[in-house]
């Protein structure tokens, strides 16, 4: 490679309190051998140190492939059937899931998703509630792709966009992207020796997308242009992204005191921001919600969620996971009150209307949580 004659100067973090982290291949897999922990004890000690701070991190790892691979012995040839790679992420997997524990003072939870997981809205809530509930219990989650059994997400750099997918998922206020390169530069460090950094875009753009070069690593499936293609995604959600040299441990320690050396890649409007926007223009489902007045009242003044114990009725056939509208019916008829994403069905909303929080489990069988619509899903109308 040749080296590039200017380096990135110590940039300050923004505030943050959650962020998902990214790991490629490259830096676990060195020398494209089985997992090492060259490149991944700094990166530990970054994510140790942040928990340490009262934060959390939500990593999003690749390498079971290769982890796999060194469990054989066996090297991939060139256009191996895709079966085959199955296999090595099935082989992996569990390698890859204790060589984290091995490093992280916290338990360590797999949870392995497909872009299905979280395209299918009900899916996606499913997913959400999971990782909410682990973070709660001081967990950290390693996401991975469900690799052996996807077959169109083996593609190049897919894991830097689930990585964006999943920041919007646990709604991170930071998404770290580490890469065996300092960060991004305005043309391809490895052929251009005076290429130059760029610290801090403000937004994407196509001049910027155009020289981003391809996969550097013999590991890893993905290059700087999959990079930013993520933190275009993670920035329309709201999340700002950070690229860093994951190979360089004076910079993991710098991250774990909030100083940056690498790119910073802003969010193109506030978190909550672009959620007030899908929440108030995503289509709502044929009927409804109804609710009493005290209902009404703990939306409107309190903020409140709403619980089963002030539904009156529900109406249509809506799911899990639907937008619908609430509404307060009174002598003058029903008016709408605010929208949200429901966490139950209708005919699961009908047969709670009135209980108690507590009786959901007793009354359904199962319970996904004592709020019909949580705040976090709901819109005043």
């Amino acid at each position: 490679m040749i080296a590039a004659t200017a380096s990135f100067s110590e940039q300050l973090l923004p505030p943050w309190r959650r962020a998902v982290l990214k790991v490629g291949s490259s830096l676990l897999a060195a020398n494209g051998g089985g997992l090492s922990t060259e490149y991944a004890e700094a990166i530990a000690g970054f994510v140790n140190a942040a928990h340490a701070a009262g934060r959390e991190v939500v990593v999003v790892s690749s390498g079971a492939v290769a982890a796999g691979r060194a469990i054989l012995r066996e090297q991939l040839v060139p256009g191996a059937e895709m079966a085959e790679r199955q296999a090595l992420a099935a082989l992996g997997q569990a390698r890859l899931t204790g060589f984290w524990q091995g490093l992280l003072e916290r338990p360590v939870a797999q949870v392995l998703l497909t872009h299905d997981d979280l395209r299918n809205r009900r899916r996606y809530l499913n997913a959400r509630a999971t990782l909410a509930a682990l973070l709660r219990h001081r967990a950290v989650p390693v996401i991975n792709e469900n690799d052996t059994v996807s077959v169109d997400e083996l593609k190049l750099g897919d894991n830097d966009n689930l990585a964006a997918i999943v920041a919007a998922l646990v709604d991170a206020d930071l998404l770290f992207i580490a890469s065996d390169v300092d960060g991004l530069y305005d043309a391809d460090p490895r052929t251009h020796a005076n290429a130059r950094p760029v610290e801090v875009v403000a937004q994407l753009s196509a001049e910027l997308l155009s020289v981003a070069g391809g996969s550097g690593s013999a590991v890893g499936t993905g290059g700087m242009r999959t990079k930013l293609e993520a933190a275009q995604r993670a920035s329309a959600a709201g999340v700002a992204t950070v690229l860093f040299n994951g190979t360089r441990a004076d910079v993991l320690a710098g991250l774990a005191h909030d100083r940056l050396r690498g790119t910073r890649i802003h969010a193109l409007r506030s978190r909550i921001a672009v959620r007030k926007h899908w929440l108030q223009n995503a289509p709502a489902e044929p009927g409804g919600i109804f609710i009493d007045a005290g209902a009404a009242h703990a939306l409107v003044e309190k903020g409140a969620s709403l619980l089963a114990g002030g539904v009156v009725a529900a109406e249509g056939d809506f799911r899990r996971g639907d937008m619908v509208e609430v509404l307060l019916r009174d002598e003058r008829g029903p008016r709408r009150i605010a929208r949200g994403v429901s966490q139950y069905s209708a005919a699961d909303v009908r047969r709670v209307a009135g209980r108690h929080s507590r009786d959901i489990e007793a009354v359904l069988g199962y319970n996904y949580g004592g709020n019909i619509i949580h705040r976090d899903d709901l819109m005043l109308v």
